[in-house]
């Protein structure tokens, strides 16, 4: 009897661990055949398109549109980069290629000239601003996509190229060639903004600019005849760009010592993805105090910086919200040689912070003060990574609820494919203001520089 009790409870056991699995197994199986399903749907979809649309289709549009669709439902940093595209991001990221050093711009339909930039062909050959490039090696540019123009000037250095450009006073086209050079474009501006102060202005973080940065700070002491009493560091309307590059210039403040010397940490469902970029131990800049002044625009790599500054309070964050970008994109080339940008990992601050969707605030909050003439009766709200449609969401710490979601701005800024704000443009300082003029015009700078020498008073103690 026993016997018999054992061999009925083994197999009540058995039967209750099938019966258990089964729905495990059928849930397993229902998710192949759902994906099987959806692939054979795609199919279907598309040879109905292509035998019934009402024009004929063509492949490549058909198949690059549906790519465009599936990593937009992803989020709105994922996109694919059809080659030319990708070799223009390329080239822009390295921030040098071969040209003729000409800042263009297409109006009604024109090739304009933005500027020559300094020391190039197109400067020392005399192009000036306002030109109007009429053709490129005989070949009208007119209606032409920008793009394409400005693939017809680049080109091997040393090869040449012939613009016809008509200029206001000339009777006639005057005809320039010009022979291609490495053009170095730059990614920051510094200056002193008066004996002891001094101001970096970093547009995007390009392959070059953490060695930029270096030499810049090395620059301003020299002029200076001493080291620094403070500096500003101006972020504002950087849009990001290369982290290795955010990571070196904020290693030049952090890490003097053995204590927590974090940087960034990026984390993703790849556990390659998962790593932290740490401070150097070494010589690092003087202990000057510092602002970093950031607005809506500050994205990604810039925010990198004014949060890593910020948690090891080694800077004053000053100016308003950031812009909230808390994702990495990897950049990966295709079988065929285009690009798929893919959003692959989060990235923390050293105090373990997210900033996705939420941003850096800022230690003080100082908005922009528009000259009275160009102040409009109703002020259009920035666009931030929150009002992006298919943003990711931060991912709530172990044990605590998320955050609710502040509520979105209206969506007034245009973006361009992909989901990323088309942000107005901020020009550095030049040689045109003087530091006088600069921070009349700018009065977060100059509420920087106002703190800057305040805290200089204090740790000098103040008068008796």
């Amino acid at each position: 009897m026993l016997k018999k009790a054992l061999a009925i409870s083994a197999v009540a056991l058995l039967l209750a661990g099938i019966f258990f699995m089964l729905p495990l197994m059928d849930k397993e199986e229902r998710a192949r055949r759902s994906e099987a399903e959806y692939v054979s749907m795609f199919k279907e979809v598309v040879d109905i398109v292509k035998t019934s649309y009402v024009d004929k289709v063509d492949d490549k549009k058909l198949m690059t549109g549906a790519i465009n669709g599936m990593l937009a439902a992803l989020d709105p940093h994922s996109t694919y980069l059809p080659v030319t595209e990708y070799s223009e991001m390329k080239v822009h990221m390295a921030g040098a290629f071969g040209g003729v050093g000409i800042e263009l711009d297409m109006r009604n339909g024109k090739l304009m000239v933005n500027a020559p930039i300094e020391d190039t062909p197109a400067f020392r050959a005399g192009i000036l601003a306002g030109d109007h490039i009429l053709q490129i090696d005989g070949k009208p540019t007119k209606d032409l996509p920008i793009a394409e123009c400005v693939s017809r000037m680049r080109g091997t250095p040393g090869t040449k190229v012939t613009l016809a450009i008509v200029r206001e006073g000339a009777a006639k086209p005057l005809s320039f060639q010009l022979t291609r050079a490495i053009i170095k474009t730059k990614s920051l501006k510094a200056r002193l903004l008066e004996q002891g102060y001094g101001y970096i202005r970093i547009a995007e973080f390009q392959e070059r600019t953490g060695e930029d940065f270096e030499k810049a700070l090395r620059t301003l002491a020299a002029d200076n005849g001493a080291p620094l009493s403070g500096l500003v560091l101006d972020l504002r309307y950087n849009p990001g760009g290369l982290v290795d590059q955010a990571y070196r210039v904020a290693d030049r403040f952090i890490g003097e010592g053995l204590s927590n010397g974090d940087i960034v940490t990026t984390k993703g469902r790849d556990a390659a993805s998962v790593h932290t970029l740490t401070a150097t131990i070494g010589q690092k800049e003087p202990k000057y105090p510092m602002v970093v002044l950031i607005n809506g625009g500050s994205a990604s790599a810039s925010e990198i910086v004014a949060g890593a500054l910020q948690d090891h309070k080694r800077a004053v964050i000053m100016g308003t919200q950031s812009f909230g970008k808390g994702s990495v994109q990897s950049i990966m080339t295709l079988d065929n040689g285009d690009g798929l940008k893919l959003t692959t990992a989060r990235y923390y601050t050293p105090s373990g912070r997210s900033i996705q969707a939420k941003g850096i605030t800022p230690d003080i909050s100082v908005e922009f003060a528009k000259a009275p003439a160009a102040v409009k009766k109703e002020q259009e709200p920035d666009l931030r990574e929150q009002d992006l449609d298919g943003h990711m969401q931060e991912v709530p710490e172990a044990g605590k609820k998320p955050a609710p979601a502040p509520a979105p701005a209206p969506k007034t800024a245009p973006a361009v494919p992909g989901g990323h704000p088309v942000l107005p443009p901020v020009k550095a300082p030049g040689k045109e203001l003087s530091e006088q003029e600069l921070l009349q015009k700018d009065n977060q700078l100059a509420r920087a520089l106002e703190l800057l020498k305040g805290v200089n008073v204090l740790q000098k103690g103040l008068p008796h």
